[in-house]
């Protein structure tokens, strides 16, 4: 058995809470590794926390100016030499099909590394990734390990109902991300992919607290069982309508937008349900896309909805906003404004999927201050680079 095999067996033969000693034996037997840290990305993606055990005093380190942050934003091995002892740390991006879990840190003796190495060693970061999402079904480990504050229970709710952060296919890029992280309370987004769609949906949450969470939770629940279902776009749309407005009667809706991708055209089909904002940026121009508003789902009862189009280029990117990101005052306690919105676009333009929504965030922050823990904001980024023919 040869030495990946063996650590990968290792790790897929581990309990799901003893995965960093599992990785850490792997590699400290079969690769003469000295140590092997596991560190998670927080809520906020602002710090990496080490994986240990409670009280998880360990200290974090900034995703910013760090080289284990160097990696994660790249998603790519980041190595650092120390001359003094002979050693040295690469830091490998641990990720789930483009979704960013963490980093996992691992110091070796300097001859030793090569590039045929550091191909295994992703791979072991790889498998380690996904051990770790089947994992977090029976352990709170890694999920106590990401938190640097506590999660308000509306935030708990919110966060277990995400798909993820991100995700690649080669015919796109999603990142997505919540503020305040550790505060959230409605604002939500979902997406699911087959061989030849991906359905995208966003929603602009109502409410504070608890009863927003429990809104948004009914609502992307009857959406995702009309699509599993397999009913079009538009009858999703009316059977997470009746079932919202057949629990509050209307004192509480959802405004929210469904997206269909035809992975193999980029035609896309689209109900707008009085939804958040829609940017695209075509060729370095931002421009915000305009849509046939209906009722937000729940308003009332029975509400027919119809479906528009959209076709995509490849290279083009969609940007979602929710009302915190368009409402974001500035310091003085004025309007963000449309200026400084298409600015921010324009400014993260280069930046992968991934990074656009946290990068987004923080420079309308750096305009208005922090978020507040009642004034939800969603970004939700897609780069569409379409199907190639074979």
């Amino acid at each position: 058995m040869d030495r990946f095999t063996a650590t990968e067996r290792a790790l897929r033969q581990a309990a799901p809470h003893a995965l960093l000693q599992a990785v850490q034996g792997a590699l400290t037997a079969h690769y003469g590794a000295a140590s092997v840290d596991l560190l998670m990305a927080d809520y906020a993606m602002t710090l990496l926390q080490p994986v240990s055990k409670p009280p998880y005093t360990a200290e974090p380190i900034p995703v910013h100016n760090s080289s284990p942050g160097r990696a994660f934003g790249a998603q790519q091995p980041f190595a650092v030499a120390d001359d003094r002892t002979g050693r040295l740390t690469v830091h490998l991006p641990v990720s789930v099909r483009g979704d960013r879990i963490g980093v996992l840190s691992v110091a070796l003796p300097q001859q030793t590394y090569d590039a045929a190495l550091e191909r295994e060693l992703r791979d072991i970061a790889e498998v380690l990734g996904h051990e770790i999402v089947v994992g977090e079904r029976d352990t709170d480990v890694y999920l106590r390990t990401r938190r640097t504050n506590r999660l308000t229970l509306a935030a708990e709710m919110q966060w277990q109902l995400l798909p993820g952060r991100s995700c690649s296919r080669p015919e796109y890029d999603l990142g997505a991300q919540l503020e305040p992280a550790y505060a959230v309370c409605g604002d939500n987004f979902d997406w699911s992919t087959s061989d030849d769609h991906l359905t995208l949906v966003v929603a602009n949450g109502m409410g504070e607290g608890i009863e927003a969470a429990l809104l948004t939770n009914l609502a992307v629940n009857a959406l995702r069982n009309a699509r599993r279902a397999g009913l079009s776009l538009s009858d999703q749309a009316c059977l997470a309508d009746q079932a919202v407005y057949g629990h509050y009667q209307g004192d509480a809706y959802l405004s929210t937008l469904l997206l269909r991708f035809d992975l193999d055209t980029g035609r896309t089909q689209i109900v707008d349900a009085g939804s958040p904002r829609m940017w695209r940026l075509r060729q370095g121009r931002a421009e915000q896309i305009q849509l046939d508003a209906q009722m937000p789902l729940g308003m009332f009862e029975d509400t027919p909805y119809t479906s528009e189009f959209l076709d995509m280029q490849p290279g083009d990117r969609l940007v979602f906003v929710s009302d915190g990101v368009n409402k974001m005052p500035s310091p003085a306690g004025e309007r963000q404004g449309v200026k400084a919105l298409v600015r921010a676009l324009t400014n993260t333009r280069l930046l992968p999927a991934s990074q656009v929504p946290h990068a987004l965030l923080r420079e309308l922050a750096g305009h208005r201050g922090p978020i507040e823990a009642d004034d939800d904001a969603m970004v939700v980024c897609l780069d569409w680079h379409g199907r190639q023919a074979d």
